[in-house]
């Protein structure tokens, strides 16, 4: 099995259009939540949301192809052109085509486009459709439009597990590489979902907060929180062999030493009681990487702000890690991005190979009435300096989906 570490990352979030911007916002503790304004929500529940800003296609791509993207494939590729740049791999030069692969993943896909083609079928039937309109709605655009973006002709997947996958692609493609299969991957995920289904499907379901103040709302851990409340955007990053990461004297981020995907069985949207699930893939994550559970040093959580949740993946977090759980930083950086679906894993692998560089520990913004049942070190509103050597990224989705990453420090 090959070695696998991380040499490019890109991201368009609530927070900023760069992994610097947002990275930055986040080691500040700024909310990127504010008054949900991409539609008029005067008649639902939810009035914030974590929206992208001042965002253009057109600055990442010389020819705009919006018109054949919907917003979710649009953040994809340019997190990607990013993420690539970053990297220093020119495709077809550096490495060939052929061994550049792309695993993204999406929890809902082209949602924006389908409720407009929808609008278009109800007013003019179908020959008042849009040509691409099944390729702006199907899930694997992301991929798809990253690929040809980029001239990656290989390995091309994605992951459709709700709020884990962009950390299912992410170790989706560790293996693809720990194979042999693959040279570099570009992995992450990407989500458009502030629409008036998206936002209202979460409001019928209850699962979204009420708070009318964006810049409290979401409150992971906290005894008042209420629910999640929705982001958007995209984060990708650059997995590559270890041994062409050297030969190119690529500058690198961390090594991906764990992953694990596993299911509850247990509800469609409810966490197994006691967060059973989420102890099998962080076990099966730490079995893989070699290491101990005293070597990690910070847990990047799931934490969505909602009842379940961050009660249940509290008491897996004490379960994994004894004792230790109560000493040990962790944080839900969702406090800051909203919850940004098939997107969060992805860009919360990046705070956490971010946390792994600068040795700064993200906040969890907004808790200030501790749950007496979630009862950890959560880092609580202002970051926090440590040298970390090892951390974990978990994400759990809908549908009983757990998955668990490892990064640590590379050593040649």
């Amino acid at each position: 099995m090959r070695r696998v570490v991380i040499t490019g990352m890109g991201a368009v979030t609530p927070l900023g259009n760069s992994v610097e911007e947002t990275w930055d916002s986040v080691v500040k503790g700024h909310s990127g939540i504010g008054k949900l304004t991409r539609f008029d929500c005067t008649k639902f529940s939810a009035k914030t949301a974590a929206q992208v800003h001042n965002f253009d296609l057109s600055d990442y791509m010389q020819i705009n192809k919006r018109h054949r993207m919907d917003r979710f494939a649009q953040y994809a590729v340019a997190s990607s052109l990013m993420a690539i740049k970053d990297s220093g791999i020119v495709p077809g030069e550096t490495i060939t085509r052929e061994r550049i692969g792309v695993s993204f993943g999406t929890a809902i896909g082209g949602i924006e486009s389908f409720e407009e083609m929808h609008k278009n079928l109800l007013e003019g039937g179908y020959t008042n459709l849009y040509p691409f309109s099944t390729t702006m709605v199907i899930s694997n655009m992301a991929a798809s439009q990253v690929s040809i973006a980029l001239g990656a002709k290989g390995v091309n997947t994605v992951s459709v597990i709700s709020c884990a996958s962009g950390s299912n692609a992410i170790g989706d493609a560790f293996r693809i590489i720990q194979r042999g299969e693959a040279d570099a991957m570009l992995a992450g995920g990407s989500e458009a979902s502030l629409t008036p289904l998206g936002i209202g499907a979460f409001c019928a379901m209850g699962a979204i907060s009420t708070n009318p103040d964006p810049k409290t709302a979401c409150r992971p851990f906290d005894k008042h929180r209420d629910g999640l409340v929705m982001g958007e955007g995209a984060g990708a990053l650059v997995l590559e062999a270890l041994e062409s990461a050297v030969r190119r004297d690529a500058d690198i981020y961390g090594e991906i030493v764990g992953y694990s995907s596993v299911s509850d069985a247990y509800h469609i949207t409810s966490p197994a009681p006691g967060g059973e699930g989420a102890i099998r893939a962080m076990e099966g994550a730490l079995s893989q990487s070699g290491l101990l559970k005293e070597d990690i040093d910070y847990i990047n959580a799931h934490g969505t702000s909602t009842k379940y949740n961050d009660k249940f993946e509290t008491q897996a977090i004490k379960t994994f890690l004894q004792e230790r759980a109560f000493s040990i930083p962790i944080s839900s950086t969702k406090s800051m991005t909203g919850h940004m679906m098939g997107a969060a894993g992805a860009v919360e692998a990046i705070f956490t190979l971010m946390t792994l560089k600068t040795g700064v520990i993200p906040p969890t913004i907004n808790l200030t009435t501790p749950d007496p049942e979630c009862d950890l070190n959560y880092v609580p509103n202002a970051a926090k300096k440590a040298r970390v050597n090892a951390a974990l990224s978990n994400a759990l989705g809908f549908g009983g989906h757990n998955t668990a990453l490892i990064f640590k420090r590379t050593e040649e």
